[in-house]
């Protein structure tokens, strides 16, 4: 099974976010950088146990500036067999999106995997373009994926339930909780993926059909107030005179 990984990356959860260039720009200085978890626990993860049960290989593929370096070297520890990096700042999804499906088009992959969103961006557009550009099936949030020769059975939640589809391969794949659980590399993966290839490629011609126009952060919390259990009046009241619905 040839499976290709998209990887990116994201902020720690506990870093503090602040913005530079008058609210346009995310400012990078002294933030703790790592994998995108849905990147990295469900599509990694669950690619390297099909691996693992029914041989093939794992890439993982990113796109960014060498910056990036660390958090691939980290997806190389965790069991991907080589890795990708496009040489780009991913300024939109269309651009990203346009830069996996150029890499992949020739490659002969049977499977590509993503996370549903990113942590940071939460847009969830890449994997649905991907899968446009390369005119391939695609199955969004996705908790469960079994195969069985060519074809794929996945599970999705559905309102009030769960979803099974079936498609054949070649297809395309985010991952939501449920798919696989996550690993910590261990001393031994470390060291491997220091001699594991990452090979940086130079990205194609592609446009970007949109731009940040400025960040803002949410507003803050108020303060909490803590009511007797046993005055419901009180409660009631500030319920209908203080309590707003976000």
């Amino acid at each position: 099974m040839n499976i290709l990984v998209c990887i990116s990356k994201a902020p720690d959860t506990t870093t503090k976010i602040s913005f530079t260039e008058n609210n346009t720009k995310f400012d990078e200085d002294k933030v703790q950088f790592i994998v995108n978890p849905y990147d990295e626990w469900y599509a990694l993860v669950r690619a390297l146990e099909i691996k693992e049960k029914d041989g093939g290989e794992v890439t993982t593929i990113t796109v960014g500036e060498a910056d990036h370096d660390p958090i691939i070297r980290k997806a190389l520890a965790i069991g991907a067999d080589k890795a990708v990096r496009v040489n780009a700042h991913a300024g939109d999804a269309f651009f990203t999106a346009q830069q996996i499906a150029n890499f992949a088009k020739d490659k002969g992959f049977e499977l590509i995997m993503l996370g549903k969103e990113t942590i940071n961006y939460n847009g969830s557009q890449v994997g649905s373009m991907v899968a446009e550009l390369l005119d391939m099936p695609f199955v969004s949030v996705a908790s469960k994926l079994e195969l069985n020769g060519s074809t794929a059975t996945l599970n999705r939640d559905a309102a009030g339930g769960e979803e099974v589809v079936e498609g054949e391969l070649p297809m395309v794949i985010s991952c939501a909780k449920g798919m696989a659980e996550q690993r910590i590399p261990n001393m031994r993966g470390i060291m491997a993926a220091r001699s594991k290839p990452l090979e940086v490629v130079e990205p194609a011609e592609a446009e970007m059909l949109t731009e940040v126009v400025s960040y803002s952060l949410p507003p803050e919390k108020g303060d909490v107030k803590l009511i007797d259990p046993e005055n419901m009046d009180e409660l009631v009241e500030l319920l209908h005179n203080e309590a707003k619905v976000i």
